[in-house]
Parts: C-alpha cells; sequence; structure tokens
C-alpha cells in the first residue's frame, strides 16, 4: 500500500515587506496566493493553512502538505520562494516525515485494524505540532513490554475523544523520530491530555519532544492577511 509523505513548514515574514509600497505588497501576495492555490484541491497534494502570528516570535505562518512524491513539496516551496512575497518569507522550522501503520494493538477497540498509511485531516479549528524521539533505551525493551506501556498511552488518550491524532515518522528523513499532528476545537483539552500523558510510564523514554506549535486553522488567503500585510 503506497504511503504518504508529510511535510510541516513554518514560515516567518521579514518586516521589511511591510515597509515596501502598497502595490509592491498586494502584488507579491497575489503571486503568492496564485502559487498556494494551484496547489490547493488538486490530486497531487492536501494543502492546509494555519497562522501562529502573535503566538510565537520564531514563526508566522505554517502549511501542512500531505503527498505521495517528496519532489511535489520541493516544487512548491521553489515557486513560493520566486514570488514577490516569499522572497520575505524566512522558513524557520520545516518537518518531513511518511504515514506508517501502527505497530502496536488498540486493545481497547480489537475490532478496528489500525491504519495510518492515509491521513485524512479533519480540518479542527486548532493544530497542534509535536516532534518527538525516544530515548533508545525504548527499542531495547520487548515488544511485549513496549505495548504494555503503550496500553496505557491509549487509554489516556480515549479520555479526550475531542482530540484527533495523526503519527506520522521521521526515522532516518529527518531529526526527529515521529511527527504528531494533534487536532481539536478545544486547546483545554489537548492541554489537559499532555499532562495527563506525562504521568504515564511511556514518557520516561521520550529524549526530546520541543519545540510544540499551537496553529489556527485559516483559508489561504487568511493566512496570507494575518501576516498583517
Amino acid at each position: 500500500m503506497r504511503r504518504q509523505f508529510v511535510n510541516f513548514s513554518f514560515y516567518k515574514l521579514d518586516p521589511a515587506f511591510r515597509r515596501l509600497p502598497q502595490e509592491e505588497q498586494d502584488k507579491g501576495k497575489r503571486e503568492f496566493l496564485d502559487v498556494l492555490e494551484d496547489y490547493d484541491g488538486g490530486n497531487e497534494m492536501i494543502l492546509l493553512s494555519y497562522s501562529m502570528f502573535g503566538l510565537r516570535s520564531d514563526a508566522d505562518i505554517m502549511f501542512w502538505r500531505i503527498s505521495y512524491e517528496v519532489e511535489k513539496f520541493m516544487e512548491m516551496s521553489t515557486k513560493m520562494a520566486r514570488t514577490g512575497l516569499g522572497k520575505y518569507l524566512n522558513q524557520t522550522f520545516h518537518y518531513l516525515s511518511m504515514t506508517k501503520r501502527s505497530t502496536y494493538v488498540d486493545i481497547f477497540n480489537p475490532e478496528h485494524e489500525e491504519d495510518r498509511t492515509h491521513i485524512i485531516p479533519g480540518k479542527a479549528k486548532y493544530l497542534f505540532i509535536y516532534p518527538f524521539t525516544k530515548k533508545r533505551e525504548w527499542y531495547l525493551l520487548t515488544k511485549h513490554t513496549r505495548q504494555g506501556i503503550m496500553d496505557e498511552h491509549i487509554f489516556v488518550g480515549l479520555k479526550y475523544p475531542s482530540v484527533k491524532l495523526n503519527t506520522t515518522y521521521s526515522f532516518g528523513l529527518d531529526d526527529h523520530e515521529f511527527v504528531v499532528a494533534f487536532e481539536s476545537d478545544y486547546p483545554q483539552d489537548f492541554l489537559d491530555l499532555v499532562m495527563d500523558l506525562r504521568e504515564t510510564e511511556g514518557s520516561r523514554f521520550t529524549e526530546n519532544d520541543i519545540p510544540i506549535f499551537t496553529c489556527v486553522a485559516m483559508s489561504l488567503e487568511d493566512v496570507v492577511n494575518s501576516l498583517g500585510v
């Protein structure tokens, strides 16, 4: 079964763009939106857009891209960089991963065969991006032991049905081992979920789980306008 490439690209606007003449700003924005719209809604890529303007100091907007061809991300990024707005956007974070069937069984729903080879975004209002890496000791545990630890992890997650989990894998592709994207309309539920997971046995085996991004879903045009230009 074909697996998807997944990309989370974060951009920070150079303030110099806001000091350009209004006509030049408008032209640059239109060029940038034209590129985004060319890739939106097609068969080659799923494209979702988010703003973090005013929420972080190191990233303003983010694009969640899903495709069967990693070259599509490169192609789109090149076209974005050639636009008037793109010339003033610095890519501050970038995560590349792939979908993969989970190696752990959901014992609480045994009739459900979990398949993570296809991501279908639920388009909730908020998206929380959470890259992380496990300690090497985790992989030295037996599969039976790891399954037991994951059972607790899954049980805690079931307490928060308003939070949808999308797990992707970066082994050998990027610096982290996993990138998880949590979708929810209720940030308070995600906060409580993360706090509860800190108290589980599995938390002992986390090597690194920062940075964490809170992103607000917007249309392509609204995301560009959220930059304050």
